[in-house]
């Protein structure tokens, strides 16, 4: 970690964002280290039909600046599980300080160290500003519903800091042998539903259509209103119905805008919404309002 932290305070321009996407990630960092070993990035490009770029975080801000949005960045650790050393929170924080006009940082912290995730996400928050942690249950290989993780749920929750979790399948490990052994099980949503109970003020975004699982999510999101729903990773045009009658009705202030850049782009994700049947009236909530309210911007 650099030793004295720029600590993070946002300076965007709300009022003249054009939307924010709560779902980027920073798949290479400025020295060249990648935030998933080779084998599943290449998978992941394979299964996503993507070749293109991946964006270093500066490069990152200056195309959301060129589009007049704000995105929420961050990378995933999972040390323990993929031995391999992930990108660093912190630097994910100080890129963003940097670019505080249109970047927001969230960080991530593997829950198998346990005390040691514990303080180092505490870190994050108080001494990097970051303003919430993702989570990939599947690709992180834990159960996210087990008690053994609680003290770190209460430290974000007392933080006042947004757990995202991302929830349904996944194109990480697809196609290799056994999936490179990653256990889609661990996405289900409905694992979510206890930390929701149990963590009344922890507000949780469930990230991404949650196919196979949407019913699960849908449920969740109903019945426990610290709970958010992202619309990343897919094209809004192979949005289930469901999901869609939801957005425009009794979850419309809980439904959030995001792309899974660099993997789909924000302006595809627009452009393909527009063909929807997600209400004019509504978008404006989905694509910004409803971030800024979690967000506290």
């Amino acid at each position: 970690m650099p030793t004295q932290p720029p600590r993070y305070e946002p300076a965007l321009d709300v009022d003249n964002l054009v939307a924010i996407d709560v779902h980027v990630h920073v798949e290479l960092d400025d020295h060249g280290r990648a935030a998933l070993p080779t084998d599943l990035a290449e998978a992941a490009a394979k299964y996503f039909s993507s070749s293109g770029p991946r964006p270093v975080i500066d490069d990152i801000a200056q195309y959301y600046r060129e589009r007049r949005m704000a995105a929420v960045v961050f990378t995933v650790d999972a040390r323990t599980h993929l031995g391999h050393e992930p990108i660093p929170s912190a630097d994910v924080a100080a890129g963003a300080a940097r670019n505080n006009d249109v970047l927001i940082p969230f960080g991530s912290v593997d829950p198998h160290l346990g005390q040691e995730a514990v303080d180092l996400a505490r870190s994050l928050v108080e001494d990097w500003g970051v303003r919430g942690f993702k989570f990939h249950p599947t690709v992180q290989g834990f159960d996210p519903s087990s008690e053994r993780y609680y003290p770190l749920y209460e430290a974000l929750q007392a933080a006042g800091a947004v757990a995202l979790f991302h929830t349904g399948q996944t194109g990480i490990g697809a196609g290799l042998p056994g999936g490179r052994g990653f256990r889609l099980g661990y996405s289900n949503p409905m694992l979510l539903d206890a930390v929701a109970a149990d963590f009344p003020d922890l507000q949780i975004i469930m990230a991404h259509p949650s196919v196979p699982w949407q019913d699960e999510a849908l449920s969740v999101a109903t019945h426990k209103h610290n709970t958010w729903i992202d619309l990343s990773g897919w094209s809004p045009k192979y949005f289930p119905s469901e999901l869609v009658r939801y957005a425009n009705s009794i979850l419309r202030d809980r439904v959030l805008f995001g792309s899974d850049f660099p993997l789909l782009t924000p302006d595809r994700w627009l452009k393909d919404a527009e063909s929807t049947a997600l209400k004019p009236e509504v978008m404006p909530r989905i694509v910004k309002s409803n971030a800024i309210r979690l967000l506290g911007l």
